[in-house]
């Protein structure tokens, strides 16, 4: 069935704003990231301007960073089988992980100064994500930093803490990204981390600091995956219309 003209703009609009007012509404029980967000945008918004009048697209900025997940991966995984480079591989490891955060940041900022912002461009960001997300996860655990119980855990948790913040669009409940670690929790921790390990990459209690990393962040997904099953389920049981509100 056809919309009526102008229909698919006003969706887009309306799903941007609802993701907009949702991050607003429960902000407050994200992580520290969420608090130096306000500070990055300060230096993140002339950097994304400077690229979109570059004429670089914002769907280009996000498959480069995909590039740099996936590099990263590589380079934690090879990083546990060398221990003399080992720190080194690991350190550019991290500072590829904090490229592919700032272009994954870049990209939503980028297309809105440019007006293109789109649901197709949303879905986009989301399939990188999740892609780049097992690329640094694995690339940690296969290459023997953590072991492998630990890294499936961790994996799992995290797919499902993102499928779940968007699950709840689905059911006509708009996003939710609560909980105690979100995605750029995650990245901030394993960043810390290479730099901990490039320090002193010896293992504490049989496993390095990029293992006991993993292990939190496996911890820390799936607590917050109950949490958002917990905010979703509760959601269900009220009323369509107050339910509808909370968008």
């Amino acid at each position: 069935m056809s919309l009526p003209a102008g229909t698919e703009g006003f969706r887009i609009h309306l799903t941007l704003e609802r993701i907009k007012s949702e991050k607003k509404t429960f902000g407050t029980i994200f992580m520290t990231s969420n608090a130096l967000r306000p500070l990055a945008l300060k230096y993140l918004e002339p950097l994304s301007r400077a690229a979109a009048d570059a004429g670089i697209s914002p769907n280009a900025v996000s498959a480069l960073s995909l590039v740099f997940a996936a590099l990263s991966g590589l380079l934690f995984y090879y990083s546990g089988s060398d221990p003399e480079s080992g720190p080194l591989l690991v350190l550019a490891a991290g500072l590829l992980v904090a490229l592919n955060s700032l272009l994954d940041a870049m990209d939503g900022v980028m297309a809105r100064y440019l007006g293109v912002s789109s649901l197709k461009g949303d879905f986009l960001d989301h399939v990188i994500d999740r892609y780049a997300d097992s690329f640094i996860i694995c690339g940690i655990f296969f290459g023997g930093h953590a072991q492998w119980q630990i890294g499936v855990m961790t994996i799992v948790g995290v797919l499902i803490t993102s499928y779940l913040g968007t699950q709840a669009q689905a059911l006509n409940l708009g996003r939710y990204y609560g909980g105690i670690i979100g995605r750029a929790d995650r990245l901030i921790l394993i960043m810390l981390a290479t730099l901990v390990y490039a320090i002193y990459p010896a293992q504490v209690y049989g496993m390095s600091s990029l293992g006991w990393i993993i292990l939190i962040i496996g911890v820390g997904s799936h607590i917050t995956a109950f949490q958002r099953i917990f905010h979703i389920w509760k959601q269900l049981n009220m009323p369509s219309g107050d339910a509808g509100q909370k968008d």
